[in-house]
């Protein structure tokens, strides 16, 4: 069977299948991700980002190959997470840029597409590294290039392409020393032939293949150093920039009249402040990947383009300290290393509590207004967080006398931060130093506590009157700072008026946590009344699963 050009359907049909083939194998490239940096796991975050791309094909009816690329690389840039994920997302989106305008392709133009995509990842990323998924890429489409100049056949390009890609992924270790050291190959470059077996195996006719059984064979050897403890080849403290952040600026033109977007100019600007940096633009979109210390200082500069969306922050050193605390267990266990601060918070609502790892939490208690934490559950949480310096966010008046007084029970070095709310908690957490000493980051910590205004919206249990507001049972209150501001029936009008009575003008940032009995649309219509009303405020939106209270808001 000859295959001499592929359409929108059939190339669809190829992503499809190398999402399909990803899924599958994501837990074998997980097993690779033996990088010295801790910023997720190789294979999911691949497989996420493609899964996202591939479910943007599925929406098209296309026949036009360039259409359906263009979906495909506008699903991959708005679903790509870690470092991997954001540089698959832009070989493709370098792959669709050159096809764009075409109903169909044949090998001449696949290929070019292919080398057009790795200049764009190369472009991307701002100290590319060989010996990784852009190596792979890179090798493969060179040999396709050539191949193409050959051939008019679709599927003998296709082979050519997973055959140098296999043989570039079993040369990566020569180039990365690390792969070598751990003995096994690099993971992004296996989710990256993945993908490109599932593409052949439609092209063919097939199925795509099973792990074979050379790859068994090294997933057993991966298996037996992780259990050696293959990030501990590095030590936590080395760890230079300790926060992996992702975000995407959605760009608008009011700023931009003050502030124009360059690409170049903007990418060269955050590499001042990080390492591992990818920045992507696509139209009004610019999405971001880097690992920095001070998360807000970049971000901050972005929202001079526009307003911040997708944001995903991840304390790197307490994934590495885990990594090491689950090895524990393992045959050859490795020693957890003391660490020099563990943070505590009570959070209710798991997502809340997620939130709160996300920025750095090493342990969050569960509890809240009407789950108050004893102190002994205190203490239980300074001895597992394993640290020298303890840091405790109570985020409620009711926890902050007990979380002082666990404090002083304890031999270690501790310093509670009276937060009174959530977004006091936060703000905190933002605060927080990893390079500073203690006394200097409860200072620190505390200053950012008192810059936000703390909202909340909850129910009346009885009829009262307090604060000059006539209050009836089971009506909605909005309280602000522990004032109560309002009190009506309907929940969304509170929320709405709660929000008026906190805004003001020198206000930047509203952030809206919804609870568990609300439901998301109820919230995003929220948002849209503070876009329409509050047109300087940007907003963030998150789904915290918190009792009680069905919206908690910081504005600062």
């Amino acid at each position: 069977m000859t295959i001499k050009r592929i359409d929108g359907k059939r190339f669809a049909h190829m992503v499809v299948e190398g999402a399909n083939n990803l899924s599958k194998n994501a837990k074998m490239v997980d097993a690779l991700n033996v990088f010295p940096v801790p910023d997720g796991d190789t294979g999911t975050n691949m497989n996420l980002t493609i899964t996202s791309g591939a479910n943007e094909v599925k929406k098209s009816s296309s026949e036009k190959v360039g259409d359906v690329a263009s979906l495909f690389a506008r699903g991959l840039l708005m679903g790509a997470r870690g470092n991997s994920g954001v540089i698959l997302s832009q070989l493709f989106r370098g792959f669709s840029k050159a096809i764009e305008n075409k109903s169909e392709v044949g090998p001449v133009e696949f290929a070019a597409a292919l080398d057009n995509g790795v200049e764009s990842a190369y472009k991307a990323v701002m100290k590319p590294v060989e010996g990784t998924i852009l190596t792979v890429a890179k090798d493969a489409a060179k040999k396709a290039v050539k191949s193409a100049k050959q051939t008019e056949d679709m599927i003998e390009l296709m082979q050519v392409v997973v055959k140098e890609a296999k043989a570039s992924l079993q040369r990566t270790p020569d180039l990365l020393p690390v792969l070598k050291e751990v003995g096994v190959v690099d993971s992004g470059g296996q989710g990256l032939l993945v993908i490109y077996e599932g593409f052949l195996a439609v092209l063919e006719g097939k199925e795509a293949p099973d792990v074979s059984l050379e790859e068994e064979k090294m997933e057993e050897l991966v298996r037996a150093e992780h259990h050696k403890g293959a990030q501990s080849h590095m030590k936590t403290e080395d760890i230079e920039f300790g926060y992996c952040t992702e975000f995407m600026v959605h760009l608008e033109d009011s700023k931009l009249k003050q502030s124009p977007f360059d690409e170049e100019s903007f990418r060269n600007e955050l590499d001042k402040h990080g390492d591992s940096l990818l920045v992507i633009s696509d139209d009004d979109l610019v999405k971001v990947h880097m690992h920095t210390e001070y998360p807000g200082n970049i971000m901050t500069y972005a929202q001079n383009f526009g307003s911040l969306i997708k944001i995903k922050i991840e304390n790197m050193r307490e994934q590495h300290s885990a990594i090491l605390n689950e090895e524990k267990s393992s045959p050859e266990p490795v020693s957890a290393e003391r660490k020099k601060y563990g943070i505590i918070t009570v959070s209710m609502g798991d997502g809340i509590a997620e939130l709160f790892k996300s920025l750095g939490a090493s342990y969050v208690i569960s509890g809240g207004q009407t789950m108050n934490p004893s102190t002994e559950d205190i203490v239980k949480a300074i001895e597992e967080v394993n640290a020298d310096n303890i840091i405790i966010l109570p985020n409620n008046s009711n926890i902050v006398m007990t979380a002082e007084q666990a404090a002083s029970v304890v031999e270690e070095n501790v310093v509670v931060i009276p937060s009174k709310t959530v977004p006091q908690g936060i703000a905190s957490l933002l605060g927080f130093n990893p390079s500073a000493d203690i006394e200097e980051n409860g200072t620190a910590m505390k200053d950012s506590m008192s810059e936000v205004k703390s909202g909340q919206v909850t129910f009346a249990v009885r009829d009262t009157q307090i604060d000059g507001v006539s209050i009836s049972k089971d009506d909605f209150m909005g309280i602000s700072d522990g004032k109560i501001v309002v009190s009506e029936s309907d929940r969304f009008e509170v929320a709405k008026e709660l929000l008026q009575s906190m805004v003001g003008e020198d206000d930047e940032i509203i952030t809206i946590i919804y609870g568990e009995d609300t439901d998301k649309e109820e919230a995003e219509r929220l948002v849209s009344f503070i876009e329409e009303n509050f047109e300087e405020v940007e907003v963030e939106l998150h789904e915290g699963k918190q009792p009680i209270y069905p919206y908690i808001v910081s504005v600062e």
